[in-house]
């Protein structure tokens, strides 16, 4: 008995209609947590152990109960989406879970078909945590640097455009240039 994790709740009933009665197939509705955004506000202590406070998206903590209740005795397979975001989201349920990620336990299939997706498990794969960890960089940058940047662009800068956000990685680069070029 398994049970397969996707992103997306419009995929799970077309991907269980190619799977028998051993698998049942559930939607994390996307990410279920978060950095915590206090902690940008505080004396951030950068070591070698250097982990990223996350939190249980609020609106997420119904999924979660969801996941644990039906993934309890059976094999958890993460099956999130190719793409960095989808490494993070996989590697956010498997850590709720407590999956061991030195198992191959994640999935990977580009279409949605039957042949796709019996392919995908019978390669099953590791979570690729050089993905996980650039997404948890992104993330980390973004909560440091973009989200004080962005409220001196409001001030600042007069546009039409709702929404004006710094950039992650071009904030950083930017303060790293100026910094040079005072230097």
């Amino acid at each position: 008995m398994s049970i397969l994790i996707v992103e997306s709740p419009a995929k799970c009933k077309k991907i269980q209609s190619f799977l028998d009665n051993s698998y049942i197939v559930k939607s994390s509705v996307g990410h279920i947590r978060t950095l915590d955004t206090k902690w940008a506000n505080t004396d951030i202590v950068i070591n070698d152990d250097f982990k990223p406070p996350f939190i249980v998206i609020e609106d997420k903590k119904d999924v979660i109960k969801s996941l644990k209740s039906s993934s309890s005795n059976r094999k958890v397979i993460l099956a999130a989406d190719d793409d960095r975001e989808g490494e993070a989201i996989a590697w956010h349920c498997g850590d709720i879970l407590n999956v061991n990620f030195n198992e191959n336990n994640r999935i990977i299939f580009r279409e949605i078909t039957k042949k796709a997706i019996l392919d995908a498990l019978k390669n099953p794969t590791k979570l690729n945590m050089n993905e996980v960890y650039a997404q948890q960089a992104r993330a980390v940058i973004d909560l440091l640097i973009g989200y004080k940047l962005s409220p001196c662009l409001w001030a600042n800068i007069i546009t039409k455009e709702k929404g004006l956000s710094a950039g992650r990685v071009q904030s950083a680069l930017l303060k790293l240039l100026y910094d040079k070029e005072k230097e």
